[in-house]
């Protein structure tokens, strides 16, 4: 039976001679497995590692992504081909110049305010993926959230290491208690777009959110914005924001992040000024 690209990693280790080239690549993979959003090519946490380094092979428990060329897509390490069988994403395939903005949202830090001022401003509709104790925690952003036109995604209800859930009743509840908690803030049903916590995901757990009518997201640009006490300066963030956005991209913010509610207004004024038309993921699924 021909193997599933997904499952290559199960046997990376047995199937090939390794060089010390490889070795060193094998131990930077290691790392970010560890730290959780794996690694492209050049990518580790959205930092820098080498600029020749080959795309590893698709590895179940991270997503990961190779930059290559500046205003290019980057290449993931699992390609368009074998997520869309999962009715998942981290791109739009296409040359024309659009984005789809995204925040993920773990708690509350005084920023989604701003964030939602400007993005009213620019009549932009985002997609903000949440947990479950955050609408319980922020009923009444998650209510401005829908008023405002945005769409409130399924980040799980305790934000575990989903590749490691095996089973569809575990898989299910994470989700399905996140729905609930929606529903009975909002009055209307959750929007079936999930995107699994730090990236990690496994080919079973595709499945499970196809079979219960979800669209997975990944992304196709992201940078390190997460740490509160060590945010990127306004330099760093159009550094990467800007020289690494490309056609179709869907780009991943935190709205935890002092720095993306500082700079979101003018980020959108220069992606709008570049020529990039903003839509909500809505629009890439049909």
């Amino acid at each position: 039976m021909k193997q599933h690209p997904l499952h290559r990693i199960k046997s990376f280790s047995r199937n090939i001679l390794l060089t010390r080239k490889t070795g060193a690549l094998l131990l930077l993979f290691a790392a970010a497995y560890g730290l959780g959003y794996g690694i492209g090519a050049l990518t580790l946490h959205g930092q820098e590692l080498s600029p020749d380094a080959a795309v590893p092979t698709s590895a179940e428990g991270n997503w990961g992504l190779s930059f290559q060329e500046e205003g290019q897509p980057p290449v993931g390490n699992a390609t368009e081909e074998e997520l869309i069988a999962y009715d998942a994403y981290y791109r739009d395939n296409t040359d024309e110049k659009v984005l789809y903005l995204t925040f993920d949202a773990g708690y509350e830090n005084g920023n989604t305010e701003t964030i939602l001022d400007a993005l009213k401003k620019h009549h932009v509709s985002a997609t903000f993926f949440v947990v479950g104790t955050y609408i319980e925690s922020e009923p009444d952003l998650i209510r401005r959230m829908v008023e405002e036109g945005h769409t409130v995604g399924n980040h799980t209800w305790h934000h575990p290491d989903m590749s490691q859930i095996s089973t569809m009743e575990s898989f299910q509840k994470e989700l399905e208690d996140v729905e609930t908690a929606y529903q009975d803030i909002t009055g209307q049903e959750m929007t079936r777009f999930y995107r699994p916590p730090q990236g990690k995901y496994s080919e079973s757990n595709l499945k499970m959110a196809k079979e219960l009518g979800y669209h997975t997201f990944f992304w196709s640009l992201a940078y390190v914005d997460w740490y509160d006490n060590d945010q990127p300066t306004k330099e760093e963030a159009f550094e990467k924001l800007l020289g690494r956005i490309h056609p179709g991209a869907i780009v991943l913010l935190h709205s935890t992040s002092d720095t993306n509610a500082a700079i979101l207004d003018e980020l959108l004024t220069k992606w709008e000024e570049m020529g990039y038309q903003i839509r909500p993921l809505t629009e890439l699924i049909k």
